[in-house]
């Protein structure tokens, strides 16, 4: 009998720690939310955190309690033994000591090593909130600030020498306050953010990196000052947005300047589709009209109901319009009365001078002002509208 209970605890403790050694499972008590697991540690003795002493005299012991890994959507706790040595260098500032047990404990800490590093890849992967969410979900009660702190006791990763960096600015207030941003091309991740644009800062960053061959950037003066004082053997390149942005900007001013030029090689206009008949009534919206039709329609529908007894709030659930429409359909005699506003085609004091003006912007000149100084002599009747002042 009690070497089957010897055969159950080890194969309890291959299944809770494979990866540990030097812990025994005594027992696992398993209710409806927890599961509690009672082990203790087997090594002969520990060195001592401070001076590094081996020691095997026990000062006495305590429990325990870190949070683990769930297990089937249970939150497991474990009740672990831990002994406190003393330190058997008369020199160690430290009399006494507790071990720990490397892969499952640390000083100080309320959740196991493999605890910390799940929510800290959950936190890696969603950040606090959301974090937190999916935590509650495996079981694992925890707050975003704690997923966050997690997060951030990582180490920082190693990041090879680069030797392709970008540089290029960010802004942490738009329109006033810039920093430098470094990016490494070939793995294209951030490597560092320099608080402001001064040439002198990135010529510091790139004289600590000499392995630095490539520097992609845009063409502000500070960035060429700047690379060129701290990698004087890099290769500075202009990267493919900006080269493309100034194609862009370049063929825009190319166009805009010979517009006039363009005519020429335009084919004859093809032939303008046919107006509309106008109505036979007289109606100043010609037949076929979408606007003009809807009118109509809607007004026909109006008064057909009116006219067989029906109360305008009546139509207006009927038609599903709203009282101010009913009115004012119901108040006009005919559908022309409704045509007003935006649109009707209504003259302009510009209608004489439209020839001139289409022929001065095919020419590339879009400065209104501009215009209106120009046709103002030919005989434009109006007070000229007062020019914007700058106020500092």
């Amino acid at each position: 009998m009690f070497r089957a209970v010897e055969e159950v605890l080890l194969r309890l403790k291959e299944l809770l720690f494979p990866s540990i050694a030097a812990v025994a499972v005594l027992s696992v008590d398993v209710n409806i939310a927890i599961v509690r697991v009672d082990a203790q540690c087997t090594a002969e003795g520990a060195a001592c955190p401070v001076c590094g002493t081996w020691s095997n005299r026990v000062h006495g012991s305590y429990l325990r309690f870190p949070a683990d890994v769930p297990s089937g959507g249970r939150r497991v706790v474990l009740q672990l033994k831990v002994r406190r040595f003393t330190c058997g260098n008369s020199d160690c500032g430290r009399r006494t000591f507790v071990e720990q047990i490397p892969g499952l404990t640390r000083r100080h800490s309320q959740r196991t090593d493999r605890l910390r590093s799940t929510l800290a890849s959950v936190g890696l992967a969603l950040a606090g909130r959301a974090g937190a969410r999916i935590a509650g979900v495996l079981g694992v009660s925890v707050s975003r600030s704690t997923v966050l702190r997690l997060v951030d006791a990582l180490p920082e990763p190693e990041v090879a020498a680069p030797r392709v960096v970008g540089v290029d600015e960010y802004a942490t207030r738009k329109g006033r306050h810039y920093g430098t941003v470094l990016v490494d091309i070939e793995t294209r991740r951030p490597l560092d953010l320099l608080p402001d644009q001064e040439a002198s800062s990135l010529a510091a960053w790139l004289a600590a990196r000499p392995g630095v061959e490539v520097i992609c950037r845009d063409r502000a003066p500070f960035f060429a000052e700047g690379a060129t004082a701290g990698a004087p053997q890099a290769v500075q390149v202009a990267d493919r947005w900006h080269l493309w942005h100034n194609v862009s900007e370049a063929a825009e001013r190319a166009v805009a300047q010979h517009r006039r030029c363009l005519r020429a090689l335009v084919t004859a206009a093809p032939d303008p589709e046919p107006a509309p008949e106008k109505d036979s009534s007289g109606s100043p919206w010609p037949t076929g009209h979408r606007f003009a039709d809807r009118t109509r329609a809607r007004h026909a529908d109006v008064h057909a109901l009116l006219e067989a007894g029906h109360s305008r709030r009546s139509v207006q659930r009927q038609l599903g319009m709203t009282w101010r429409t009913v009115k004012q359909l119901a108040e006009a005699e005919a559908p022309e009365e409704l045509f007003t506003g935006q649109w009707q085609n209504r003259p302009s004091v510009l209608d004489d001078y439209k020839p001139y003006l289409d022929d001065r912007w095919n020419e590339g000149c879009t400065n209104a002002w501009k215009l209106w100084e120009e046709i103002v002599p030919l005989g434009l009747q109006g007070q000229l509208p007062a020019r914007p002042r700058l106020v500092l």
